[in-house]
């Protein structure tokens, strides 16, 4: 299994207990167990799962799965798909930590853009990457 088959896969695993987490705070939220501003991290949530979990799992197994690109580079260029996991990840970490605060000022506003261009980065490196992948095998 390539090394960054294995950071998708693990990462993936981490942003399911976060997501769980952030889960049991927003449902905690309605018996009082938890502060007021927990509800802002609902696209937080949203994320964690399916871009954290769901994503980035199937990431790391299509990469690992997927038929040969060519001999010399059986899975394609490398650095693309590993700058698909810095843009997916830096763009979840920057969403988590923007969301409560957007509003506050404009500047969060501004990181959550960012995390959003982050994340369609990453999501556009592995499917350029991938892309030729999608073949029958040979």
């Amino acid at each position: 299994m390539p090394l960054v088959t294995r950071w998708f896969v693990r990462l993936s695993f981490l942003y399911l207990v976060a997501a769980l987490i952030v889960g049991i705070g927003l449902a905690a939220r309605h018996v009082g167990w938890t502060a007021s501003w927990v509800a802002r991290l609902s696209p937080t949530y949203f994320h964690f799962f399916m871009l954290g979990w769901v994503t980035q799992l199937i990431f790391g197994v299509a990469h690992w799965m997927f038929p040969n690109y060519a001999p010399d580079a059986p899975r394609g260029r490398e650095g693309l798909v590993w700058g698909a996991l810095v843009g997916v990840n830096g763009g979840l970490i920057l969403r988590a930590l923007a969301e409560p605060l957007v509003g506050r000022a404009a500047v969060w506003g501004w990181v959550l853009v960012l995390s959003a261009l982050l994340q369609w980065f990453g999501v556009v490196a592995f499917v350029w990457n991938t892309w030729p992948r999608v073949r029958p095998r040979r």
